[in-house]
């Protein structure tokens, strides 16, 4: 047990949102903690659990500056640039493979 109150799926009182519906808000946590958790039952596997924040509490997202756009584009191109053969995958290499399939498997591009 974590402390925090816990409420069934749909069932939490006002003035609680997860980070998603504070997103869709305009709203960030703003480093408040959590103050309430949601559990939704499955069969199978333990309960789905969803994290609330206050929404009183919560702060006007920070807006995206020039600078950050380009830091932000910078790191997803890097993500896409394989370590190996040092070329633009077009796609997120796979953090399984480490490299772009092409290079991960290089029989099978001979093949085909």
């Amino acid at each position: 047990m974590t402390g925090l109150p816990v409420y069934r799926w749909r069932l939490a009182p006002d003035g609680l949102a997860t980070r998603r519906q504070l997103r869709a808000l305009g709203l960030r946590p703003g480093g408040q903690d959590v103050v309430a958790q949601l559990e939704r039952p499955r069969r199978r596997r333990g309960p789905l659990v969803a994290y609330r924040y206050r929404i009183d509490r919560a702060r006007p997202v920070r807006p995206m500056t020039e600078q950050r756009a380009a830091a932000l584009a910078k790191a997803n191109a890097a993500r896409r640039r394989c370590p190996t053969c040092r070329r633009d995958a077009g796609y997120v290499i796979p953090a399984s493979l480490g490299m772009c399939t092409p290079c991960a498997y290089p029989q099978a591009q001979r093949v085909a």
